[in-house]
């Protein structure tokens, strides 16, 4: 089965950008539709973004269209998540996941059956 490694939080100020990385190992990421979720403290597990095995037009929640585009690499095993214009209200755990029974790209967490550890970005204002 597929491990999934996240990378590439931190802090960063508002309006800055980050980039964020899931590194595949045990499984090739182009198996699997991914897909980037948040968790807010306080707060339900949140999508955010996902890529089909094919890299077709990614399916991104409203909140974050414009701002966040996500990315995979087959070559590298990997999927990016590139934030841009950050905001103080991003500040999260953000996870990566991978889905491999569905045939269309899916927004639910109860969908997915690999998860990461999770990587902190807080945003100051």
């Amino acid at each position: 089965q597929v491990q999934l490694v996240e990378s590439g939080g931190g802090l960063v100020q508002a309006g800055g950008s980050l980039r964020l990385s899931c590194a595949a190992s045990g499984g090739t990421v182009s198996n699997y539709h991914m897909g980037w979720f948040r968790q807010a403290p306080g707060k339900e597990r949140e999508f955010v973004t996902a890529i089909s095995t094919t890299g077709g037009i990614p399916y991104t929640a409203d909140s974050v269209k414009g701002r966040f585009t996500i990315s995979r690499d087959n070559g590298k095993n990997t999927v990016y998540l590139q934030m841009n214009s950050l905001k103080p209200a991003h500040t999260a755990v953000y996870y990566c996941a991978a889905e491999q029974y569905y045939s269309a790209l899916t927004r639910y967490a109860s969908h997915y059956n690999y998860w990461g550890q999770g990587t902190q970005v807080t945003v100051s204002s």
